[in-house]
Formats: C-alpha cells, sequence, structure tokens
C-alpha cells in the first residue's frame, strides 16, 4: 500500500501540467535578473540624461530663489511652491522612470513571457500559517538561498572595494578640482562602479535563472500515477469512453430506424442485410441509403417496412454489395446505379399495378 500511496517523479511534465502551473502564477524566473537589468540600464540611462536632467533641476531651482521675494509675500507657507517644486521634479524625472518601468516589465517578459495570472494574485490562507512559515524558514530552501544571498554579497562587496581601491589616489586631487571637475569625475567613478557591480550581479542572476529552471522542472516533474490520472481527465476512463460510444451508437441506430418509413425500399439478403433506400428525383442526384444493418438490426428495418407499406425485396448480391460499399447517408456509388435503378423500376411498376 506504501508504494501505491508513493511514487518518485520521474516522468517529464505534460503540456496540461505546464499550463496549469503558468496559470498559477509557477513559473521559472529569477528577480536577481531584474535587479541586475533594472540596476545596469537604469543607472546608463540616468548617467546618459544626467546633464540635461541637472539642467532642468537648476533651472527650477534657479526660478525659486529669483523669485523667492515675491513667492513669500503671495504663500508665506511655500506649501504651493513645495508641490509645484515637487510636481517639476516629478516631470523632470519622469523620462527615467518610464525607461525603468519598460525594462522591468520586458525582462519579466523575456523570461516568462507575457500572460495575466488572477490566481497568483488570490488571497491564500495556508500562506498566513505559522507553522507553515516556519517550516519554509528551516527548510533546505531556505538554507540554501542564505548562503547564495551571502555569497552573492560578498562577491559584490568585494568588486567594490576592489573599484574604490583602484580610484583611491586620486581622491587626494578631489579638493583641487572645480565644482563641474568634481562631478564628473565622481560621476565617472559612480558608473564604472554601477556597471561592474552590475555585471557581476547579471552573472549571478544567469546562474540563479538557470537554478531556478531546473528547480521549477523538478517541482512539477509527474508520476506515473500522475500521467495516468490526466490521461483519465482528460481523455475519461475506459469505462466512460465506452459508454458514450455506446450511446451514440444507440442513437444513431434511433435516428436510422426514423428513417426507414420514408425509403422506396428495403433490399435484403433475406434475413442477415437489409439496406433501405430513397430515392427522390427532384432533391437527390443518386438513390441514397437511409438505413442498413445485419441479423437484429435487419429484422427490426424489415419490421419497419413492412408495418409502414414499404416494398421489402430480396437481392442477395445487391444487398451485399450495398452493405460493403456504402454508408448510412451516403448516396450509392455509381457502379451499383444500374441494379438499383432496374430494382426501383420493378418497385415502382408493381406500385402503378396495385394502385389499379
Amino acid at each position: 500500500m506504501a508504494d501505491q500511496g508513493f511514487q518518485e517523479r520521474t516522468e517529464k511534465p505534460t503540456t496540461r501540467r505546464r499550463r496549469k502551473a503558468r496559470e498559477e502564477g509557477r513559473v521559472a524566473k529569477s528577480m536577481e535578473l531584474n535587479s541586475a537589468a533594472i540596476l545596469c540600464l537604469g543607472f546608463m540611462t540616468l548617467y546618459m540624461m544626467g546633464p540635461h536632467l541637472a539642467g532642468q533641476v537648476m533651472e527650477v531651482m534657479r526660478h525659486t530663489m529669483t523669485n523667492a521675494p515675491q513667492i513669500a509675500l503671495s504663500d508665506p507657507t511655500f506649501i504651493s511652491v513645495f508641490s509645484d517644486s515637487m510636481l517639476k521634479f516629478f516631470v523632470i524625472l519622469s523620462p527615467v522612470l518610464i525607461i525603468m518601468t519598460l525594462v522591468a516589465i520586458g525582462i519579466n517578459v523575456v523570461q516568462v513571457g507575457f500572460k495575466i495570472t488572477p490566481k497568483a494574485v488570490e488571497l491564500k490562507f495556508d500562506k498566513l500559517n505559522i507553522a507553515n512559515g516556519l517550516k519554509r524558514l528551516v527548510s533546505l530552501r531556505s538554507l540554501v538561498q542564505i548562503v547564495r544571498d551571502s555569497v552573492k554579497l560578498f562577491i559584490v562587496g568585494f568588486v567594490a572595494y576592489k573599484v574604490i581601491d583602484s580610484e583611491f589616489e586620486s581622491f587626494f586631487l578631489l579638493p583641487d578640482m572645480s565644482v563641474v571637475q568634481f562631478a564628473g569625475v565622481m560621476g565617472k567613478l559612480a558608473l564604472t562602479l554601477v556597471l561592474k557591480i552590475g555585471a557581476v550581479i547579471l552573472v549571478i542572476a544567469v546562474l540563479d535563472y538557470m537554478y531556478q529552471r531546473y528547480e521549477f522542472e523538478k517541482s512539477i516533474k509527474m508520476s506515473k500515477q500522475d500521467l495516468k490520472d490526466e490521461y483519465k481527465d482528460t481523455e475519461g476512463s475506459p469505462q466512460l469512453k465506452a459508454r458514450v460510444r455506446q450511446m451514440q451508437r444507440e442513437m444513431a441506430r434511433s435516428r436510422m430506424m426514423q428513417a426507414v418509413p420514408t425509403a422506396d425500399v428495403v433490399v435484403t439478403n433475406p434475413t442477415e442485410i437489409a439496406v433501405a433506400l430513397k430515392y427522390d428525383p427532384s432533391e437527390m442526384d443518386a438513390p441514397t441509403v437511409v438505413a442498413m444493418g445485419e441479423r437484429l438490426i435487419a429484422q427490426k428495418i424489415r419490421e419497419l417496412a413492412i408495418q409502414h407499406g414499404i416494398p421489402v425485396v430480396e437481392d442477395k448480391p445487391l444487398a451485399r454489395a450495398l452493405l460493403k460499399m456504402c454508408e448510412v447517408g451516403q448516396v450509392i456509388p455509381a457502379n451499383l446505379y444500374k441494379a438499383v435503378a432496374e430494382l426501383l423500376a420493378y418497385v415502382y411498376k408493381m406500385k402503378a399495378k396495385v394502385v389499379k
């Protein structure tokens, strides 16, 4: 029983399993990759747009300082000035904020594609369970994450130290520089520092993404029992499929029997086969099989034909040929036209004699 209750997940996940995991918000994604992209591209954008942004900020400050006396008279609390200045700063920084937002969205789309998953943001009360939270806190996964973050922090700190140490001698020249020169040197140092740290974080992020993909693939693997259960869910159990097929056959047979009274003639074997034919020159290009069957079904077709006054004609070769070459609702093949035409002519002749 224990073997049946637990099976090792060794099978590759199916497309349905992957789709279900994605709908639940479970995807292979590295937050480190997001951080690296935002840090590098965001700071490069800020560095390239820095002179323009600084000029706009200086213009706002210059305007405020120049008109300070008039502003103080009109608004002693400076509330409106403060709100206007904050709005202007936000407008000035909006290009950088928009670019960083697009970068954040883009890197997520690159990793997992674009799909809105409402289930991922649903409130799940099991996550509020303190006992479960403590289990996750002391799990092997948490330990691996702590070690990984510690190593990452050490590597980033070491790279930052080496970059600053390489420029340490130039710091002694800073007091003799103008404000513009000082800003240029510090900006260049900051850019070098951020890019090198970003490159290190990017390498870590790529490794982390590979690890996340490995963990994700491992988490959605399936056991043989999972595959069987999924097959039953999608295809149905063999018993249910057999029952559905039986019901479909019964419904088709019922419709076929309802069409027997509309036939012009029933060709028999005489006891093993019965084929009901109908021909309406105004609607059909050739005679059509409206019902056919063997043994019990053939007997039922004959009984219905006799009950509704449909001629029943014995023609063993034609009955066998029709059963072999035709389907219900299908016109007869061309090579049987002559035989069926002779049969219908005979039937029409017999009906004419009965009318007289």
